[in-house]
């Protein structure tokens, strides 16, 4: 066989194997992988270094209009080209619904706006935040089938959040559509009552949004979802898990057999709340919601990462200049919850969980793997054509020199916000080489792909949206008395 290239003498590494092996990649798909395959027309040298399949990011807020009408730093080129000089090949971004816009219009928008500028391949889940009649009947079903299965809700910020009998509907167009619910945790009323009281007492400053968001808002938040997904027997993904207590409520669930799915994220390993409390404004570059919490929480989430109670690791890159057009927004001596919420992470998510999580042995090789990639795509339906090093798959490859020593300045990175919150870290292993179906995008530092080269992945509707069959006794009843088909 011919091929178009060859990666030569790699230590290829899955979820699952560990393989000493060449890989042939033609027409952009993995086509061999052995030992001693014939010549390609390119040859990459990867002797020495890691092959993992490419990252993929599902949690990004890319060209994003926020609920306060703040956009976003990044637009699709240089968040793509930010994400693949990190090793990452695929992005999932969020097509945010405001009020009373129409879905369809939302994903045309997102569509126009991606396509000339992407480098790498992604796709859109959607934000859910007026789920009208006209919504829940006729676009979202549309748009699943039409390979968006996986949307957000909010439980907590004025303009975006649904109240449990909102969710209940979302919960039940899921289930009945096969697709997955990602729910932002936090308990609206806790955090509006503690922050009121707050600047009653003139407590003003960016370290305050750590304490307005007190780490019971969030698990109370995630057990009273996670209860309503059960209710309807319907699976859902706790997105950006910050502390033990979601985490715990997220552990009974799963301990119980329910399809109860988390994700967490650099902000909460790498930043504690004592990083708000920073002179004048600088806090602000910090500030995210679920805020950062402390050491101890920082330790039970490497716990929940090793024991498997977290499924995926993402950035939650929510870029915004520290100006006055993102942070600042609402001027520089602005309270607390008038801050632009959301931090950078994007292209030095993978370095910092391979330095700190494989390097420190919290995690291993193919743990690292599955967290930045493979469950990714099984969970959001891209498997195996994404996520895995496997023939017939995606020819999206990172060879990664596990040795390589980078101190992460902002100078280095390659999106658009201005400042990184992990300026000054040290970490060990950095992507070298980095192919999206079988073309180099990133080599040596160095971009090697057009703007408008990333294509559109719709997703299939994934088997951990399937329902477990065992609805509540409630649901029980109604099926029993003639209510099946409504309920």
């Amino acid at each position: 066989m011919d091929f178009d290239l060859v990666i030569r003498d790699g230590n290829a590494v899955t979820a699952t194997e560990e393989v000493f092996c060449d890989i042939g990649i033609k027409g952009g798909t993995i086509a061999a992988i052995g030992k001693k395959l014939p010549k390609g027309e390119r040859e990459i040298d990867a002797e020495g270094n890691y092959v993992f399949p490419g990252g993929i990011d599902s949690h990004t807020h890319i060209e994003q209009l926020s609920s306060s009408g703040i956009m976003c730093a990044d637009d699709f080129y240089t968040g793509t080209v930010s994400a693949a000089h990190g090793g990452t090949t695929t992005i999932l971004s969020f097509a945010a619904q405001h009020k009373g816009d129409s879905l369809r219009d939302v994903v045309s928008d997102y569509h126009m706006k991606a396509k000339e500028k992407a480098v790498i391949d992604y796709g859109f889940h959607l934000i859910i935040s007026d789920p009208s009649e006209s919504v829940l009947q006729d676009e979202l079903p549309e748009l699943i089938r039409n390979g968006y299965t996986s949307f957000k809700v909010y439980m907590t910020y004025d303009a975006l959040r649904l109240d449990d009998y909102q969710m209940l509907d979302v919960f039940h167009l899921a289930r009945r559509e096969g697709a997955l619910t990602m729910i932002h945790a936090e308990n609206h009323d806790i955090i509006r009552w503690v922050t009121k009281r707050l600047l009653d007492l003139g407590a003003r400053a960016p370290k305050f949004h750590a304490v307005s968001h007190p780490r019971l808002a969030e698990g109370e938040a995630t057990s009273r979802a996670i209860s309503l997904a059960e209710f309807l027997d319907t699976p859902c993904l706790i997105v950006h898990v910050s502390a033990e207590d979601g985490m715990e409520a997220i552990q009974r669930a799963q301990r119980r057999g329910l399809k109860v799915f988390a994700e967490t994220c650099p902000q909460y390993l790498f930043l504690t709340a004592e990083d708000l409390d920073q002179p004048d404004m600088a806090g602000a570059m910090c500030c995210c919601s679920p805020p950062p919490r402390d050491v101890a929480s920082q330790e039970a989430i490497w716990r929940g990462l090793a024991n498997g109670t977290f499924q995926v690791f993402s950035s939650d890159h929510a870029p915004y200049r520290f100006d006055e057009t993102g942070k600042l927004s609402q001027g520089e001596e602005a309270p607390f919850n008038k801050i632009a919420n959301g931090v950078p992470g994007l292209e030095v998510r993978m370095p910092l969980l391979f330095s700190e999580g494989v390097l420190k042995k919290r995690i291993d090789l193919h743990q690292f793997v599955d967290l930045t990639s493979t469950r990714a795509a099984k969970l959001y339906g891209m498997f195996p054509r994404k996520g895995s090093i496997s023939v017939g798959a995606d020819a999206d490859l990172v060879i990664w020199d596990g040795q390589k020593e980078v101190t992460i300045a902002w100078e280095n990175l390659h999106d658009n916000v201005g400042y990184t919150p992990y300026e000054g870290r040290k970490v060990t292993g950095w992507p070298l080489t980095v192919l999206s179906r079988g073309r180099v995008v990133v080599d040596a530092g160095e971009l090697q792909a057009e703007k408008g080269s990333g294509l559109f992945i719709p997703r299939e509707k994934p088997s951990s949206a399937e329902p477990l069959g065992r609805g509540s006794h409630e649901a029980g009843l109604m099926a029993r008395y003639g209510f099946g088909e409504a309920w």
